[in-house]
């Protein structure tokens, strides 16, 4: 059986590396690859899942994992799979339904606590409606759930959390990092409002991209729009301006799941833009319309702000 368990592992990344390095990395993370007291029949069907989830076949993927789960449901690497599927296809109620589960049982899991902070914050929703379904009072996850915050810049969530760390120079450098953090977000601020800002268009690309993208969009130039936001989101790839831009184009063309994915990208780099975020859930909510998901589509209508 171990032989046909390597076979199995070789044949998974052979297929799985051209795809994407960074799918890679999270299967490496989340995945504990040769799972030598389990069956064949499990590890056929584990590794399909895992190979489906890598070309983005992912409510295929989903079903092969659920099935998994019905052959051995205490395995929580399943339920990490399984959050990090759903989180991918927008179904953040079962996503967060399995992160809790793995959460709740390896709370010293980082790429657990991580995977569940990004779900929270597509659901936007914030760190104190989880502390009472969690185990908080662990040190290792309340450092762990800390990091992620801060690596997702919501700042003072995870000054919030790191305050009730044991005070270790792990923590306070944390900490130091995070105040940094916020002083650097107010001075920001700060410069905007006291500054009477001429846009210097040609010194600024990002915000030439953006200024063009409007610009096209308004003319309807879908196939414009979808070259220059493809090239923009690569030059810039923590924008979130890009991937809307790039998922409305999609849906214009009728590409619906692919624009899926470039507006769920696109959010999950979104922070502090209200209007743009109202933008995101309206071509979200068309979308899941046009691939026939009513309750999708009510609820991302159901988080546009009245008002802007």
């Amino acid at each position: 059986m171990v032989l046909r368990l390597v076979t199995y592992g070789l044949f998974f990344f052979w297929v799985y590396m051209p795809f994407s390095a960074h799918a890679q990395i999270e299967v490496e993370e989340s995945a504990e690859v040769f799972l030598e007291d389990y069956s064949d029949a499990f590890q056929e069907k584990f590794f399909e899942a895992l190979k489906e989830k890598g070309i983005e076949n992912t409510d295929r993927a989903i079903n092969l994992l659920l099935e998994c789960k019905a052959m051995e449901p205490d395995y929580v690497v399943l339920d990490h799979e399984l959050a990090q599927a759903y989180l991918t296809t927008g179904e953040l109620n079962n996503a967060m339904e399995f992160a809790l589960e793995c959460v709740i049982a390896e709370p010293e899991n980082y790429w657990y606590a991580n995977t569940l902070i990004k779900i929270m914050i597509r659901r936007n929703i914030s760190m104190d409606q989880l502390q009472s379904t969690i185990p908080i009072n662990n040190e290792e996850l309340a450092r762990n759930l800390t990091q992620s915050l801060f690596t997702n810049k919501r700042y003072k969530e995870a000054l919030a959390l790191a305050n009730g760390l044991s005070p270790s120079p792990q923590t306070l450098h944390l900490i130091a990092k995070i105040e940094d953090s916020i002083a650097e977000r107010a001075l920001k601020k700060t410069s905007v409002t006291k500054e009477e800002k001429e846009p210097e268009v040609q010194n600024d690309p990002v915000t030439e991209y953006r200024i063009q993208l409007i610009k096209k969009m308004e003319e309807n130039a879908v196939q414009e729009v979808l070259s220059m936001a493809m090239e923009a989101s690569e030059t810039y790839p923590s924008q979130p301006f890009f991937y809307f831009a790039h998922g409305w184009a999609l849906h214009q063309q009728g590409e619906h799941k692919r624009a899926l994915r470039s507006l769920e990208t696109g959010l999950d780099y979104l922070i502090d833009d209200d209007a743009l975020a109202n933008s995101f859930y309206k071509v979200l909510a068309s979308t899941h319309k046009s691939l026939g998901n009513a309750s999708k589509a009510n609820m991302y209508l159901s988080k546009v702000k009245s008002g802007l």
